[in-house]
């Protein structure tokens, strides 16, 4: 049986280590907020360029007469 010097360094190390747990738990809810925060102020960007993209390519498909979209021959 463990005498109570053991007893209680096992109960501090076991309360460190949950202390420890804790802060790196915060740590890393603060960094996926800072992450989604980001993705969701570049959404609105996001979704112009697909409009900006979706329209070139309807042009091109068009055959608007443009210089752009005939190739030259090579």
């Amino acid at each position: 049986m463990a005498n109570l010097k053991e007893i209680r360094n096992r109960i501090s190390s076991v309360s460190s280590t949950m202390q420890i747990t804790s802060a790196m738990k915060m740590v890393s809810a603060a960094k996926l907020k800072k992450a989604q925060d980001a993705i969701t102020a570049m959404r609105p960007y996001a979704n112009k360029l697909t409009e900006l993209l979706q329209s070139l390519s309807a042009t091109l498909e068009a055959g608007s007469g443009s210089k752009f979209a005939n190739q030259p021959e090579v």
